[in-house]
């Protein structure tokens, strides 16, 4: 079978030697590839190669196994981005695109979105998977805005360069689980015009650049930054502002323990109201929540349950199926969502 590069998974196995353009022998037929072998295909702007054939994965486990697989490969590739930003001050567009497109082809298929940021959710998230969180998200919530499908993925390729102005931040900052002083604290804010200027150099393409630049303002003008208000702000980066914030609130930081997704969704929900944009925010809430019924839970009492449906009233008290019980969470006022299961 003929597949894209960027499709190959770790164990898939060469049915023909590989040569890239200019004629030269990069891989002998046989060859087991793993992340190295996918990477070097990828440098070599090889874009198809025949492999044996894949048995179909018939579980939801091995399903669930294979993207794992994807996005490892995605946040490798990513990394390699990074790092030639980082020596060179620009990057390849074409790798980023040949990255990220046959992702979203597969992920236009999967509908349950809770379940998919589910296993996005990784310990001790660094700039690179957090790159690819937002930049997932990001096309989610611009699919249920109603952008077309050329719009949703650069919006979606915007979320995932938005920090790639990091690059220029030096480690010892970007690596610094402490508190920054004043001067750190600045010279991480300058991510933002750094990404810009890299994304103007490696690309024709304004609005990305700009989502880099502009991805920490907010509405109310307390962003940074230029402090823009809501009129200055691009569309596209109220999006994956949006998908920014949801996502960092639900890694675990140095003065904050890590938040299950009902407890960060209301928070995003309360900053719809002046600080980020109210039908960004809507369309996050309004496409989640309903995801989360039939999900199992865990309780703050540490009971577990299933959402079997949400209140209309109070969207974030849903009522709970716990045994043969039932925990209405509207009038259990005292008891909330910690943690939401696949």
């Amino acid at each position: 079978m003929k597949v894209h590069v960027t499709d190959l998974k770790p164990g898939d196995c060469l049915m023909t030697d590989t040569f890239n353009s200019v004629g030269l022998h990069i891989l002998p037929s046989g060859t087991i590839v793993q992340r190295e072998e996918i990477s070097l295909l990828i440098r070599q702007r090889i874009e198809y190669v025949a492999i044996v054939a894949r048995e179909l994965p018939q579980t939801i486990e091995e399903l669930n196994h294979g993207l794992h697989d994807d996005f490892d490969q995605v946040i490798m590739n990513y990394e390699s981005t990074f790092l030639e930003a980082l020596s060179q001050g620009s990057f390849t567009p074409e790798l980023v695109d040949a990255t990220l497109q046959p992702l979203l082809e597969t992920l236009d298929k999967q509908k349950d979105v809770v379940s998919l940021l589910l296993l996005l959710d990784r310990e001790d998230v660094d700039t690179y998977q957090h790159s690819l969180q937002v930049g997932l998200l990001s096309y989610y919530i611009a699919t249920w805005l109603g952008y077309s499908k050329e719009e949703r993925y650069k919006i979606s390729r915007a979320g995932y360069l938005h920090d790639i102005g990091k690059s220029q931040v030096s480690l010892s900052i970007l690596n610094n689980s402490g508190w920054l002083n004043a001067a750190e604290e600045e010279e991480l804010k300058r991510h933002t015009a750094y990404g810009y200027d890299i994304i103007r150099r490696s690309m024709k393409d304004e609005a990305t650049a700009l989502v880099a630049l502009q991805h920490h303002e907010y509405e109310d003008g307390s962003g940074y930054p230029a402090n823009l208000r809501k009129n200055d702000i691009h569309p596209y980066t109220e999006i994956v502002t949006v998908a920014d914030i949801y996502m960092k609130l639900t890694t675990s930081r140095l003065n904050r323990p890590k938040q299950g997704l009902v407890s960060v969704l209301r928070q995003v929900h309360e900053m719809g109201f002046g600080k980020l944009n109210g039908n960004v925010v809507q369309a996050l809430t309004g496409h989640l929540l309903p995801g989360f019924v039939g999900k199992t839970v865990q309780l703050s009492n540490g009971e577990t349950g299933t959402i079997v449906m949400n209140n209309a009233l109070d969207i974030f008290k849903p009522l709970i199926k716990v045994d043969e019980d039932y925990r209405d969470l509207s009038r259990e006022r005292s008891l909330t969502v910690d943690e939401v299961f696949i």
